[in-house]
C-alpha cells in the first residue's frame, strides 16, 4: 500500500466561502452561525501528516480499530511507516523497506497470528492436531514454511527430501552436505535447530529469515492461519484455563484439586468428571472470584498468558493459607467459614491489583492476616454458627470485611441485640402460655440460635408474615415492628387457645350427652 499523500482530507472543501456565508438580506445571525461552524475543526481535518504524527503513538490494536471507524484513517493508518515500527518493536526484527506487493500492515499481521499461536501451542489442541499429524513427518508445507521462524520447536527430526529442505529453508546444498545425514529412505535428517541456524547463516541474520519466509508466504492462502487465530482469540481463556488446570505434574495435581476444591460449595456429579472432556469447565471457574475474572478477560488487562501465571500464583499461597487455617485448633464449620470469608476478603481487597498484574506472597499474606483478624472478630460477634452464617448476607458484614471500620462492627452488633431482644420477650415467664401454645416452626423463627434464611421470607402463612416482620424488625431497629410481633404471636396464640376451649367445650357436651343417648336406647 503506497504512502499516504501530504495533503489535507477534504477538509477545505467543507469550509464555506466568505462570499457565501455573507450572501442574502438579513444575514447577520447567519453569518454568526456560519462563523462558529467554520471553527468547528475535527480531527479528520488535520493533514495527513499531522494524523501520521497522532497515530503513531497508538498501539497496533488500537491502531486497527481507529482505523475501522473511516476510510481516512483506515487510509492513514496503513501507512507503512506505523507498521513497520510495530513490527520492528513486537517481533525484534529490523524490517527494510518491501520491495514486493506486501505492506509492512499486513506482514505484521501475518507474523502476529503466527507467533501468537504458536507461543500457546501448548493448550491450542487445534494447532496441536496440524502439526503432529504427520509424526514423524513435518506438517503440510505451508505450516513447515512458518516454523522456519522458530530457533526451537517440539517435533522429531526433520525428514525430508534436500530439494524440499532447500525450498523450504532457502539453504544452499553446499551448506547441508557440511552436515548431511540421510536416513534408509535417503531423506535428509536434521534438528529443527540446526535448520534455523543454518537458515540465519545462510540468509545472514534473523530479519532475513523473516523477510524469506513471508516472501514466501506471500502468494499462499492464508485461511487455515486466520481461522486458527480466530478460534484461539475465541476460546483461549477457556483451552489456557483447562491446561492450567486438568494438566499439572500428578503430585501437583492432586494438591491443586484439593486446593481448588477445598472447602467451596459444589456439585459433586460436575466435579467427578474432573479433566475428562465433558467437564464443565466454565463450571468450575465459577467456583473462585479469580477464575471468574479471567473467564471473562479482566485479568492482567486481558493477557491470557499473564492471567493464568497471576492464577496460579494465587493459588499457591492459597494453599499456605489452608495449611495455616488447619494448623489451628478450630471446629471443622469453623475453619470453613474462616477460610471462605478470609479468601473472600482478600480478593475484595486486592480485586483492582490483581487485574493489573500479579501480587507477591508478602502483599498477599499481609492483606489476609488483616481479613482473618476481621472475620474472627466478626465470629466472636456472632457467637454461634448460625447467627454467623445469618449477617454475612447484610451489606455491613462485607463492608467491616473491606475497611475495618468498627461503625459497621456496631451496626452487627445492633442487629444480633435485637434478635436477642425478641428471644428474651418470648422466653419471659409471663409468655409461658405463648411458648406452649405456639408449634415448632414459629417458636423456632422467635430463637435467638436459629437462622432466617431468604426462603422463609416468602409465602402467605403465619411463619412468613412472622419471618418477614423479624427481619424487618433486626434491619430498622423500629419499635412498631417489634409491637407487630408481639402482637401477631400473641394474637396467634389467642387464636389457638379459643380453638382449644371450644374443642374442650365440645367434648363436655359429647360427655354429658353420652349417657342420656344409652338411657334411651335401654329404654327402647
Amino acid at each position: 500500500m503506497a504512502e499516504p499523500v501530504c495533503a489535507t482530507c477534504g477538509g477545505a472543501e467543507l469550509q464555506q466561502r466568505p462570499s457565501e456565508a455573507g450572501g442574502g438580506g438579513g444575514g447577520g445571525h447567519r453569518v454568526g452561525v456560519q462563523h462558529r461552524q467554520h471553527h468547528q475543526v475535527g480531527l479528520l481535518h488535520l493533514s495527513d501528516e499531522v494524523l501520521l504524527l497522532v497515530l503513531q503513538h497508538l498501539d497496533p490494536t488500537s491502531l486497527l480499530r481507529v482505523g475501522a471507524t473511516c476510510r481516512t484513517l483506515f487510509r492513514v493508518g496503513s501507512c507503512n511507516s506505523l507498521w513497520t515500527k510495530h513490527f520492528e518493536g513486537s517481533f525484534e526484527v529490523p524490517l527494510a523497506a518491501p520491495a514486493h506487493r506486501v505492506p509492512a500492515k499486513e506482514w505484521f499481521r501475518l507474523a502476529f497470528m503466527w507467533r501468537t499461536l504458536f507461543r500457546n501451542l501448548h493448550c491450542n489442541r487445534s494447532l496441536q492436531d496440524q502439526l503432529f499429524a504427520n509424526v514423524p513427518h513435518p506438517p503440510s508445507r505451508y505450516w513447515t514454511q512458518w516454523l522456519v521462524l522458530e530457533d526451537s520447536v517440539p517435533l522429531p527430526v526433520v525428514r525430508m527430501p534436500t530439494e524440499d529442505i532447500q525450498a523450504i529453508w532457502g539453504v544452499r546444498y553446499e551448506a547441508l552436505r557440511g552436515v548431511e545425514d540421510k536416513d534408509e529412505d535417503s531423506d535428509m535428517k536434521f534438528e529443527w535447530r540446526k535448520l534455523h541456524s543454518l537458515a540465519c547463516e545462510e540468509h545472514g541474520g534473523v530479519s532475513k529469515v523473516f523477510h524469506y519466509v513471508l516472501n514466501q508466504q506471500e502468494n499462499n492462502d492464508h485461511e487455515d492461519l486466520e481461522t486458527m487465530f480466530h478460534k484461539y482469540t475465541e476460546h483461549r481463556f477457556q483451552w489456557h484455563f483447562s491446561y492450567w488446570l486438568f494438566n499439572q505434574p500428578p503430585p501437583f495435581n492432586r494438591q491443586l484439586r484439593a486446593i481448588f476444591l477445598q472447602w467451596r460449595k459444589h456439585s459433586k456429579r460436575k466435579v467427578s468428571k474432573w479433566g475428562a472432556p465433558m467437564c464443565d469447565v466454565e463450571y468450575l471457574a465459577s467456583l473462585h472470584p479469580i477464575t471468574t475474572d479471567f473467564w471473562k478477560g479482566r485479568l492482567a488487562h486481558g493477557d491470557e498468558t499473564v492471567g493464568v501465571q497471576l492464577i496460579d500464583n494465587y493459588f499457591s499461597m492459597c494453599k499456605s493459607l489452608v495449611a495455616w487455617i488447619l494448623g489451628r485448633d478450630w471446629g471443622r464449620l469453623k475453619r470453613r467459614k474462616v477460610y471462605e470469608d478470609t479468601l473472600e476478603g482478600v480478593y475484595l481487597m486486592l480485586r483492582r491489583e490483581v487485574w493489573e498484574g500479579p501480587v507477591d506472597h508478602q502483599r498477599f499474606w499481609e492483606v489476609a492476616k488483616s481479613q482473618m483478624n476481621r472475620v474472627c472478630t466478626l465470629e466472636e460477634t456472632a457467637t454461634n454458627y448460625v447467627n454467623w452464617k445469618m449477617i454475612e448476607n447484610l451489606p455491613y458484614y462485607k463492608l467491616y470485611m473491606v475497611s475495618g471500620n468498627s461503625v459497621y462492627l456496631v451496626h452487627l452488633q445492633n442487629f444480633l441485640q435485637r434478635k436477642q431482644l425478641v428471644h428474651s420477650w418470648i422466653n419471659l415467664e409471663d409468655n409461658a402460655w405463648v411458648r406452649n401454645l405456639l408449634p415448632d416452626d414459629l417458636y423456632t423463627v422467635l430463637e435467638y440460635h436459629s437462622k432466617i434464611s431468604q426462603d422463609c421470607l416468602h409465602g402467605d402463612g403465619v411463619s412468613a408474615q412472622l419471618s418477614r416482620l423479624i427481619w424487618l424488625y433486626l434491619n430498622s431497629g423500629q419499635p412498631l415492628y417489634l409491637e407487630a410481633i408481639k402482637g401477631l404471636v400473641l394474637q396467634y396464640a389467642q387464636g389457638c387457645m379459643s380453638y382449644l376451649e371450644e374443642l374442650c367445650s365440645s367434648e363436655r357436651l359429647n360427655n354429658l350427652m353420652a349417657p342420656n343417648q344409652a338411657d334411651g336406647r335401654k329404654e327402647q
